[in-house]
């Protein structure tokens, strides 16, 4: 069973920047390099969307939501994925949650970015 560890998450003020990272803890190296990754937001009522993938050759793939302004990495040899969001915005808070892509259907708890002046 595949388990992502999410971290980074904050209050911060509009403009301001973080950086989540995200571990995939169970997952093999076998499978966690050939695998396409993404980072998912769920805001208050509204659906998980997918804002940033990464495939297993670094192909970046965001959402017009946040193009520009955030930037997808991951490091096979620690199976882990980063996001570095900058020039945040009121509308990106949300939970944020790392997954395959396509998504399994095991989820993390995901982590907190809250932007308030």
């Amino acid at each position: 069973q595949v388990h992502f560890l999410e971290s980074g998450g904050g209050l911060v003020q509009p403009g301001g920047s973080l950086r989540l990272s995200c571990r995939a803890s169970r997952m093999i190296t076998s499978t966690f390099n050939p695998a396409t990754m993404g980072w998912y937001r769920q805001a208050p009522e509204k659906e998980r969307e997918l804002v940033a993938s990464i495939s297993s050759g670094r192909t970046t793939n965001y959402a017009d939501s946040v193009k520009g302004r955030f930037t997808i990495s991951r490091d096979n040899a620690r199976k882990s994925v980063y996001l570095q969001m900058d020039s945040l915005e009121p509308e990106d808070t949300a939970v944020y949650y790392c997954n395959t892509v396509p998504h399994g259907v095991n989820w993390g708890q995901g982590t907190q970015v809250s932007v308030s002046s």
